[in-house]
């Protein structure tokens, strides 16, 4: 009885189509042609090199497959998680061949999503660590020491603000908050020991720009680094490593993720060197990204493109529709006609894409707003997701903000800012319809 049935299960097997392939690799004679034409085939669908691929593809199809090699014993098409602490080495000559032995320095899974990510923006190489912040962090303690002074947008996401303030500013070094939107500003506030010029664009939550080519210009011309926090804008909006910038500041967690799973941040570099310093300081401080979430950001990002043009879309038609609401005191968004940057907007990001982020104010009481909207909106701390999220920002996102900082740099008590998701845009009019009609 036990005979037949593992005799039944053998001959199942072998005729599979799998066994099949594996007979005629492993036979000889008049099957060599066969097997030769297997494995070329073969190494053509696990390949990476060039040459298997057609030419100058597009970065919708580099954010699928761009650095992504499947596994050559396998076959699986996704990088696999590999959740090892440690890599045994064959021997002491030979130490470090593979490129890994502990995962603080390297993670094959970590390093394909910074491949990846480095690819996207257009960068030579990047790091990737468990927020944005901890990009922010390792980019200020890689470039700056005691003495030295940044050039920094007076108006940036609250928690760069407040490390600035009070980390970095107590071990000796200086920090000028200035108006962005003016290069002359920036140029003008360069010291002798200016180290560091740091832009965002579009800033977070006031949604103005810098112009990345002028300000890149003049880092270039006083010999001083210029990083950019481009979390808003995502690679499909604006890359500014395209614009003369040397670092790239990147929040993983809001549009690469944008599906509320994970937190992660990356700082991408435009040189080997540069690369190579945020490396040692990512390694010394032990500033690293899970291999489980670096997995599922490399299965997350692969949508980016698809959900940015969506939430670009679904923002330009509630901004309007805000416009025009009696309870509603002013709107902004970079793809409005009203925006007073609208021309910068235009030539400096891509493909008529101005993100999925707006802000208004209104009339009435903010948190009555905030506390009467209905699904689908929610009421959270977040942003890129593809859930529609509402921030009343002066008591959530920048609430560790200076007051009189943020009513100057336009962050008023009844700012309300929105990110916006995929849902259908027609049912988070009538949500925000509903609830501004009961102010």
């Amino acid at each position: 009885m036990l005979s037949s049935k593992v005799a039944r299960s053998l001959s199942l097997r072998s005729s599979s189509p799998w066994m099949r392939h594996l007979n005629s690799l492993c036979s000889n004679g008049s099957s060599k042609a066969a097997s030769a034409s297997s494995v070329v085939s073969l190494r053509r669908c696990l390949s990476s090199e060039a040459s298997d691929w057609i030419p100058d593809v597009s970065m919708d199809t580099d954010v699928v497959h761009g650095g992504g090699v499947p596994c050559e014993k396998t076959g699986a098409i996704l990088t696999p998680v590999y959740m090892s602490t440690t890599f045994v080495q064959e021997s002491v000559d030979k130490y470090l061949e593979k490129g890994y032995s502990y995962s603080r320095t390297n993670n094959p899974t970590v390093k394909m999503l910074e491949e990846k990510v480095a690819k996207i923006e257009n960068g030579y190489d990047s790091i990737c660590v468990s927020t944005g912040m901890a990009a922010t962090a390792s980019c200020i303690n890689a470039f700056m020491n005691t003495g030295d002074h940044c050039v920094i947008t007076n108006c940036s996401y609250g928690g760069t603000n407040r490390i600035c303030r009070e980390q970095f500013v107590p071990l000796g070094m200086e920090f000028d908050f200035v108006d962005f939107t003016d290069p002359k500003n920036v140029e003008a506030a360069i010291k002798p020991n200016t180290k560091l010029i740091f832009s965002e664009s579009p800033t977070n939550p006031t949604l103005t720009l810098a112009d990345l080519d002028a300000i890149s210009e003049i880092a270039q011309k006083h010999g001083i680094l210029h990083v950019c926090d481009s979390t808003f804008a995502t690679p499909y909006v604006c890359r500014p490593l395209d614009h003369g910038a040397d670092l790239t500041i990147q929040s993983l967690t809001k549009y690469y993720d944008g599906l509320n799973i994970g937190t992660g941040g990356a700082l991408i570099a435009k040189t080997p060197e540069l690369y190579e310093r945020i490396k040692l300081i990512q390694n010394m401080h032990g500033n690293i990204m899970s291999p489980m979430t670096a997995y599922l950001m490399l299965q997350t990002m692969k949508t980016m493109g698809l959900r940015v043009r969506q939430q670009s879309a679904s923002a330009m038609k509630i901004a309007t529709f805000l416009e025009s609401h009696p309870q509603v005191s002013k709107v902004v968004y970079p793809g409005l006609a009203s925006h007073p940057q609208k021309e910068l907007a235009d030539r400096q990001h891509r493909d008529g894409l101005h993100g999925g982020m707006l802000w208004f104010d209104v009339k009435g009481d903010p948190i009555k707003l905030m506390d009467s909207i209905k699904r689908p909106w929610t009421l959270c701390e977040n942003l890129g997701a593809t859930e529609s999220i509402i921030t009343a920002c002066a008591v959530m996102t920048h609430a560790n903000m200076i007051r009189e900082d943020r009513l100057k740099v336009g962050i008023t008590d009844g700012f309300i800012r929105i990110s916006v998701g995929i849902e259908d845009p027609d049912d988070l009019i009538r949500g925000l319809d509903d609830a501004l009609n009961q102010l």
